[in-house]
């Protein structure tokens, strides 16, 4: 749930103000007792009349800052920092502030002051109608990556002007309400997609969830008043559970010798929420509803505790997670366990040290907290944390655009890690989820184009294999350099990273313009032939794509502009014809209007028309651009151009979806027929395919052939449309041993 502010901050007040100096200046020497009086008297006379939007004195936002980070542990350099960040925006320069606080102050509050790109560069590159000179354009792209790389600059010489920009965000946040809906929902986005990734990058948790919190609060306000009620209504008999198994676990640790603290846990409503859509789960499905935290003296009395735990309740397969040998990238640690309890509840425990606790809560704020007199060398675990930042730097030189840059940077936040080796043991971090092709790419361009298998670990795995922490790779390479398109339809996931797709997309565009076609029209005969379409009327389709010839279609394909799953879209209907029916009122899409062919968030009366850049076709992720003199025009969200208005923060962007996504999720029965060579796990390796993505089988039929050891299999599949089933079909095509697969008729 959503912290408030020091109630000695709720106003101007001079005795408030008077007891919370006095607060702040506790344990500190009279010299930093002076200096913080000191810089509260500058921020008084400089703030004197400024007001915020919720009528609050301006100076009680830059004193919460600081009193934020004065829970964080942070020194007095960094108390002063926080208390005139805003100070340079009025009148005071930095050079007073040198002069009052010395050059460590002040390259704090300039870095802080850099830090304001992180929210501008969205916003800064040339709306898309402009035409901009060429030479005009390089030269802002160029000022735009060095604006950029000063921020990151500043935030690895010292990451502690991120602290004070976080701290400066959650204060906003906690009085987003005085804003316009609009201003609420761009602030509250633009939080969930930067400050809350950066926070958990840094494993500043404390700051993190309250973020996403707030954030929540604001773009989904009816989800998060439902799940505020729906914890609220159940905290009486929720609580006396907790007490109740605390008591219990309590007893249990104390007979076996071991010293630990048992409370509850902090409930986190986006977490829930996040939990409840990751996994189709029902709020009373979520286990850490009811949750348990132990923290305990050492490691050793951690995995003492967890088998005293598995002892008293049974735990919960799947469920369990050991961060303490395998620990995330911004260095969390702790057990993760879900048991079945007292009246058949499931309830989840995370088991750690206090020292792990200090950490998880405070992230690279701890290393200040432990620091004697906040001095000394930094530790391992607080260089690792940050080595990303430093190592971001590098990436101006390798990347020709501003948006590159920024994607990249994006993505850094984002994601989570893998660490994986190289074949000299060297390790490389990965995004969570990348595959040998994307570690190939990374290591060099030229590896990633002649790539033609992988090892891991000394076992060949496909190049879809979804590498984990650990592993060693090795890439097997061919003489030529030959990237295949098939890597760039995400439904098989040969490529995770942006930047690796990005390469494939440059080499494939050098092609001959009669290769794109020969390879197009070799994709499409593949995918009609997985799908068992007889007699396709080539020009038909091309039209229903709008595309002007057969040979535009196909060079479309083959240069990778238009995807498979694209071209999936034109048969759905003749194969699955729809089953119409009328949702309940409680489905329909909330304050959306009926447009044409599609729902318009917030538009009513505007004509709409198919973007021709990216020519979007039915069941598309679509974006809607509204444009002067054309309405609304609408983009496939992987359009080049919407990425682009995306990046900008283009405040013509609307949210706009089919309205036939409302015809039914009617199941359809499908056979389809696979030929391969016999291996062990085969069967299982298939069934997991139709498993992930929520695919019924309800018959199988098996032949093997021991002469030649093929195998002749029949499934008869339950899918919802044909975009379902020709997923399936691309990944079993891509198994080891397949050498067939298609729709039978």
């Amino acid at each position: 749930m959503v912290t408030t502010t020091n109630p000695l901050l709720t106003s101007s007040d001079a005795v408030n103000l008077e007891q919370w100096i006095e607060h702040i200046t506790q344990k500190r020497t009279q010299t930093e007792q002076q200096l913080l009086r000191k810089a509260i008297a500058i921020a008084k006379e400089t703030h004197h009349g400024q007001t915020l939007p919720s009528g609050q004195p301006h100076l009680i936002h830059v004193l919460t800052v600081a009193d934020t980070m004065a829970e964080l542990g942070m020194d007095t350099e960094v108390l002063i920092a926080s208390i005139l960040h805003e100070a340079i925006e009025s009148s005071l320069t930095i050079q007073v502030i040198e002069t009052h606080f010395g050059p460590k102050v002040m390259r704090l509050i300039d870095g802080v002051n850099k830090m304001k790109y992180i929210e501008n560069f969205k916003d800064d590159r040339p709306p898309s109608n402009t035409q901009v000179p060429e030479k005009n354009q390089s030269q802002e792209e160029t000022a735009q990556i060095e604006g950029l790389r000063k921020m990151l600059l500043a935030m690895a010489e010292d990451v502690r002007v991120v602290l004070i920009k976080l701290a400066d965000r959650l204060d906003n946040m906690r009085n987003l309400g005085y804003l316009s809906d609009s201003k609420q929902k761009r602030y509250a986005q633009e939080t969930l997609d930067l400050f809350a990734p950066l926070a958990n990058r840094l494993g500043i948790w404390q700051i993190k969830w309250e973020l996403e919190d707030l954030a929540l609060r604001y773009l989904e306000p009816t989800i998060y008043q439902k799940l505020a009620k729906l914890l609220a209504e159940r905290r009486t008999h929720r609580e006396h559970y907790i007490n109740q198994v605390m008591q219990l676990l309590q007893t249990a640790l104390a007979n076996a010798g071991i010293k630990a603290e048992v409370s509850g846990r902090p409930k986190h409503l986006y977490s829930i929420w996040r939990k409840m859509q990751r996994k189709g789960l029902d709020f009373d499905q979520i286990f850490d509803v009811r949750a348990i935290r132990v923290m305990v003296n050492n490691i050793n009395e951690c995995y003492s505790a967890l088998g005293i735990i598995h002892n008293c309740w049974q735990p919960i397969p799947g469920e369990f997670d050991d961060y303490i040998a395998n620990p995330k990238h911004n260095n969390y640690q702790s057990l993760h366990t879900a048991v079945l309890g007292p009246e058949q509840k499931i309830f989840e425990v995370q088991i750690r040290t206090h020292d792990m606790h200090h950490h998880a809560e405070l992230g690279v704020a701890s290393h200040w907290r432990y620091k004697e007199g906040g001095h000394g060398q930094h530790s391992d675990s607080f260089e690792q944390k940050i080595a990303w930042l430093r190592q971001i730097l590098q990436w101006k030189d390798e990347e020709n655009t501003t948006g590159d840059l920024i994607d990249r940077f994006k993505s850094e936040i984002f994601e989570d890690s893998v660490y994986v080796l190289s074949p000299q043991d060297k390790v490389i971090e990965l995004p969570q989820g990348s595959t040998p092709l994307d570690f190939a790419y990374y290591i060099h361009t030229q590896l990633g184009h002649r790539c033609r298998g992988a090892k891991v670990n000394g076992r060949l795995v496909p190049l879809t294999y979804v590498l984990k922490s650990g592993e060693q790779i090795e890439i097997l390479t061919s003489k030529e350099e030959k990237p295949s398109r098939d890597w760039l339809a995400p439904h098989v996931g040969y490529l995770k990273t942006p930047r690796a797709r990005a390469k494939v997309r440059q080499w494939l565009k050098k092609q001959d313009v009669h290769q794109h076609i020969d390879e197009g029209r070799l994709i499409l005969e593949r995918e009609l032939r997985r799908l068992n379409i007889r007699d396709c009327n080539l020009e038909k389709l091309a039209h229903t794509l709008r595309f002007k010839t057969i040979d535009d279609l196909l060079a479309a394909l083959g240069r990778g502009d238009l995807s498979s799953a694209q071209v999936t879209h034109s048969f759905n209907e003749q194969l699955f014809p729809a089953k119409k029916f009328t949702l309940p009122t409680e489905f329909s899409p909330p304050n959306l209007q009926t447009k044409g062919h599609f729902y318009i968030k917030g538009v009513e009366g505007l004509l709409t028309q198919m973007a021709g850049c990216c020519k979007p076709v039915p069941y598309d992720p679509i974006v809607g651009y509204i444009s002067k003199g054309r309405g609304v025009v609408i983009h496939r969200c992987d359009c080049a151009n919407a990425l682009r208005w995306q990046d900008e923060g283009n405040e013509r962007l609307i949210e706009v979806q089919w309205s036939d996504s409302k015809t039914t999720s009617s199941i359809y029965p499908v056979d389809i027929q696979v030929i391969a060579h016999d291996r062990t796990g085969l069967l299982h390796d298939i069934c997991q395919v139709v498993y992930n993505e929520k695919i019924n089988i309800i018959a199988t039929h098996t032949i093997t052939d021991k002469k030649d050891n093929s195998v002749d299999m029949i499934f008869t599949l339950e899918v919802n449309d044909l975009d379902q089933l020709s997923r399936a079909l691309a990944k079993i095509d891509n198994l080891l041993n397949v050498m067939k697969v298609w729709r039978k008729t």
